[in-house]
């Protein structure tokens, strides 16, 4: 079974992950990993911490480090460590009480949860999307797998605020993929590109914050990951969940699910052909899984994400240590989570893939795992029915 753990908090001295039942035989280095926290960090309309993080991985276990086996995976639990620049700037200071809860965010449901009521600042310190940076290291581990099988992912906005992408059908998406990463807010509709720049701009001059919806996509999925036959094992369930769980994301869907809601079911199925072989679709409006289980059509997941709830124009609370009527005192925080929001995302569907191809595949190694991989990919071959013999 593959699965994680994360420790740390926004402001201590780092970030800490444990992956556990990654199988041996992976070439893995921190340049695999660092990659996609240097994309976490970059993003129009990110805050003053991204200037003082400079997020690098540490692989402290389940590595081979010296003979043949160095840089590969060894079978065991593997630990990875992000500094906390920040840090420093903390260690030493008593910061005062927080003990006005900023509506939107994590500070009254958890601090009535823990007890925490009086200095909700050990609430914010585990709730900030400063977890997220591991996050995207162990969801860079699993990509590392699924790269090895042909699997890839990639991610664009679709959405800021009121701004949408206008995406012809027939754009592949490797294209989408490339003109994101090319700009700041990362979204392949070159034309809204500086509407959208100018958009959160407003948003700063108004002390404001605005969200959005972005897209994850992954390519070279195999059919038959997931399952139908009990409901936590349905695998868009299971991506829901994931995706759902990164902060600010209050809606996910599997390809264009609110649209196909308003559509003639004729309009929304993706018919089947058979073309050499080959059972295939031409359309994909069921974002590559039907039934909780992959057709082999890319998967599509799509997040939306809520306005951050740190603004600079106060908002109205309660102080819970006086009982008096208050507003809230303004947090770090970026003015919006969109632009950045995508490499998190890519993070935790690569993890629910790979965990829904190893429980598919199994395999203690990739040896094990590659075989196994390629006959699953050719499940979907037909093949000449095999003749009957005659009843005498």
């Amino acid at each position: 079974m593959l699965r994680f753990l994360t420790a740390g908090e926004s402001h201590g001295p780092c970030l800490t992950g444990i992956i556990e039942g990654l199988p041996a035989g992976l070439p893995l280095s921190p340049a695999d990993i660092n990659t996609d926290l240097a994309r976490r960090q970059v993003g129009f309309g990110a805050g003053g911490r991204m200037k003082i993080e400079k997020d690098e991985v540490q692989l402290l276990g389940g590595i081979g480090w010296n003979g043949p086996g160095k840089g590969v995976t060894t079978g065991g639990p593997i630990a990875l460590r992000i500094e906390n620049r920040d840090w420093a700037n903390w260690e030493h200071k008593t910061p005062p009480l927080f003990s006005v809860p900023r509506p939107g965010h994590t500070d009254l449901a958890g601090g009535i949860k823990y007890g925490h009521l009086y200095d909700m600042r050990l609430i914010l310190e585990r709730s900030s999307a400063r977890e997220t940076a591991m996050r995207v290291a162990i969801g860079a581990v699993a990509r590392k797998l699924l790269g090895e099988f042909g699997i890839r992912l990639g991610c664009y906005v679709i959405q800021l605020g009121p701004l949408k992408a206008n995406l012809p059908d027939d754009l592949p998406y490797e294209e989408r993929f490339a003109r994101a990463e090319a700009n700041d807010v990362r979204c392949p509709d070159l034309a809204q590109v500086d509407i959208m720049r100018e958009y959160i701009r407003n948003t700063v001059r108004r002390r404001d914050t605005v969200g959005g919806v972005f897209e994850i996509v992954a390519l070279g999925v195999p059919p038959g990951l997931g399952s139908h036959v009990h409901w936590d094992r349905k695998l868009d369930g299971r991506l829901a969940q994931a995706v759902m769980s990164i902060p600010a994301v209050k809606g996910v869907e599997i390809g264009p699910a609110f649209d196909n809601a308003a559509r003639y079911g004729t309009e929304v199925h993706d018919e089947i052909f058979l073309e050499d072989g080959l059972v295939t679709r031409h359309t994909n409006r069921a974002g590559g899984l039907e039934g909780g289980i992959t057709t082999g059509q890319p998967v599509v997941v799509r997040a939306a994400l809520k306005p951050i709830a740190t603004t600079l124009n106060p908002l109205r609370s309660v102080d819970l240590v006086s009982g008096e009527p208050t507003t809230t005192n303004y947090e770090r925080s970026d003015f919006t989570a969109v632009t950045r929001g995508g490499p998190i995302g890519e993070a935790v569907v690569a993890w629910v893939l790979a965990e829904a191809l190893l429980e598919k595949v199994g395999g203690d190694s990739l040896a094990e795992m590659r075989p196994r991989v390629e006959q699953l990919r050719q499940a979907a071959q037909v093949r000449p029915p095999v003749p009957v013999p005659p009843v005498e």
